[in-house]
């Protein structure tokens, strides 16, 4: 799988990320990578879901990675930080 197959998720409309994996497959792609951190993880699965459910029923969540990423100190005197990430594979 060619990593522009991946949608980032951020601060968008779920909508948007929806289209982008819809256009994804369309486009003859047997896999989707969807990425997602921190706050942004709840909205990532929404778009799972709504992609599975309401556009493309054939479409099967194949893999879950889950992790952990060091952010350094944005201040002096404070440590690194950690934040959750999460990459669902989606495929046809």
């Amino acid at each position: 799988m060619s990593e522009t197959n991946s949608v980032l998720i951020g601060k968008k409309p779920v909508m948007n990320y929806v289209l982008a994996c819809i256009t994804f497959f369309h486009g003859g792609a047997k896999e989707v990578n969807i990425k997602a951190r921190g706050k942004a993880i709840s909205r990532a699965i929404d778009v799972v879901e709504v992609v599975r459910r309401r556009f493309l029923p054939d479409v099967k969540v194949s893999k879950i990675s889950i992790g952990t990423d060091q952010l350094s100190a944005k201040e002096e005197g404070n440590g690194p930080t950690n934040i959750s990430t999460i990459e669902i594979t989606l495929a046809r």
